[in-house]
């Protein structure tokens, strides 16, 4: 992601300035202590305006993808893998967002329908092409997607959970990034565009 000159962060100058002030420091009582107070503060601002323009840039990646027309997206951080749904097996009895179950390297993974579990219009099965298979800890499932976008970079800073619903994020643009923590909880769902414009 590039970063426009303006806002670039000159670390050379940053350290220059604080070899001076702390040559100023270790000068052995030359300085008034009005003095050393001064390199002091200038030190402090250096460092912490070096912290408040990281933070600036701090992104997120995650796995962006469509299901129900509309976009949603993971944490990177929580996708073990993509497959394709072809190796799904239905599950008798199973409940309705349960969609069955695939193998992966010798693993069981239940594939969960986001459309039943967000109250998204949906197409049937064949509308339904990859498994992203997710999971924190030993915890593992898959969600059922119609396409994946790939992954995307999205600014961290100054990110709310919206009122309702199993997401940590909806974007400007209608992104809507899960919280697979509450995603089976059974809170109310809504459409990440009435979340972004309610």
């Amino acid at each position: 992601m590039a970063e426009d000159a303006g806002s670039k962060l000159d670390f050379q100058e940053l350290y220059r300035r604080l070899d001076e002030a702390e040559r100023a420091l270790t000068r052995g009582g030359e300085e008034s202590v009005e003095e050393r107070q001064r390199v002091l503060s200038a030190r402090t601002r250096a460092l912490s305006g070096s912290r408040s323009q990281e933070a600036q840039h701090q992104v997120a990646p995650v796995l962006a993808f469509r299901v129900g027309g509309e976009r949603y997206a993971v944490p990177i951080a929580e996708v073990d893998e993509v497959l394709e749904i072809k190796g799904l097996f239905p599950l008798l009895g199973a409940p309705r967002q349960l969609l069955g179950a695939i193998v992966a390297r010798s693993r069981l993974i239940p594939v969960l329908d986001l459309r039943q579990l967000l109250g998204l219009e949906g197409g049937g099965m064949s509308d339904l092409t990859r498994v992203v298979a997710v999971g924190r800890g030993d915890e593992l499932f898959g969600l059922a997607v119609e396409e994946v976008e790939g992954k995307l970079e999205l600014r961290a800073e100054g990110w709310q959970r919206p009122l309702a619903g199993p997401f940590v994020h909806v974007t400007a643009d209608r992104l809507a990034v899960l919280d697979l923590a509450r995603l089976g909880a059974g809170e109310p769902a809504q459409s990440p565009g009435a979340l972004a414009h309610g």
